[in-house]
């Protein structure tokens, strides 16, 4: 073991009473706590109506949870069916791949529900949850460190994770200390996240653009990073189920943004006023 490593927490989960509380849990609610006060911030400074964005996410946040146990479940079940359901066996297949892109796909869906309740447009909103679900994903994704998973091969470099042997995966026991994958792709979607405000802000992209761009930057990385995971993990067509996921997400979101790239984000407070120039009948001018 090298003498600079970073350390893993020696606990992942709290008993309180009956009641079990999980790290990965506690990094998960953090994250949407940090998505809520960013995309409100910003919502508010672009103009937007105070409130707007809790009533958003009150819909969006059951709806991506919705998404993620479904992919959970799936995925712990995916031996659970014979050869008498091989097209069921198939379909979960399919569906558990999703995984992340698939929770915040339904979690958009809870959105413009929750939009279209509020009589707001869902492109300012989607504008301003964009770099906000960079950061949130950021701030999720650290339960991979306490849970001591989503790591990569072996290192002994001084940022190399260490993993204690009942999380080492098969081949790996004698190892000590790996690649911090998960913290790659955590610093991955936070510069996601700041390239997404200069971005919006410099080049006037509405807010579809904007998460559209989010979308296949969050893939562009978990793919990358997927490719340095060690361990085992269910494959489909050839690819791990996060590759896979990523691949689909990426090739909608490059293909979303080309087919709105005359878009431009419309003014965020509005018409612009007119007043009437004094001595001057019937001329006006913006103000």
């Amino acid at each position: 073991m090298p003498l600079a490593s970073i350390p893993s927490p020696g606990h992942a989960a709290w008993h309180l009473g009956p009641l079990t509380v999980r790290a990965y849990a506690l990094c998960v609610i953090a994250g949407m706590i940090v998505a809520v006060a960013v995309a409100g911030y910003r919502y508010r400074r672009s103009g937007g109506r105070p409130g707007v964005i809790l009533d958003v996410a009150a819909w969006a946040v059951p709806f991506g949870l919705a998404g993620a146990l479904v992919h959970a479940i799936l995925l712990d079940n995916r031996h659970a069916f014979g050869d008498e359901y091989r097209l069921w066996h198939a379909a979960t297949v399919g569906v558990a791949a999703i995984g992340v892109p698939g929770a915040v796909a339904l979690g958009t869906a809870g959105a413009w529900i929750a939009c279209r309740r509020s009589g707001v447009a869902l492109g300012p909103v989607a504008g301003a949850v964009a770099p906000a679900l960079a950061f949130a994903l950021a701030v999720a994704g650290l339960g991979n460190w306490w849970a001591q998973q989503f790591y990569g091969p072996p290192a002994t470099w001084w940022w190399a994770v260490q993993i204690s042997p009942e999380h080492r995966v098969p081949g790996y026991e004698n190892y000590a200390t790996f690649q911090p994958v998960f913290l790659y792709l955590s610093l991955w979607e936070v510069a996601l996240g700041f390239a997404l405000i200069w971005t919006a802000g410099r080049f006037a992209l509405s807010g579809e653009r904007a998460f559209m761009l989010c979308a296949a930057g969050y893939a562009a990385g978990g793919f990358a990073v997927e490719s340095l995971r060690v361990g085992p993990s269910p494959h489909v067509l050839g690819m791990r189920y996060g590759a896979l996921g990523d691949h689909v997400v990426l090739v909608l979101a490059v293909l979303g943004m080309y087919l709105t790239r005359r878009r431009r984000r419309p003014p965020a407070r509005g018409q612009a006023k007119r007043a009437v120039v004094e001595g001057s009948p019937g001329d006006v001018m913006s103000v």
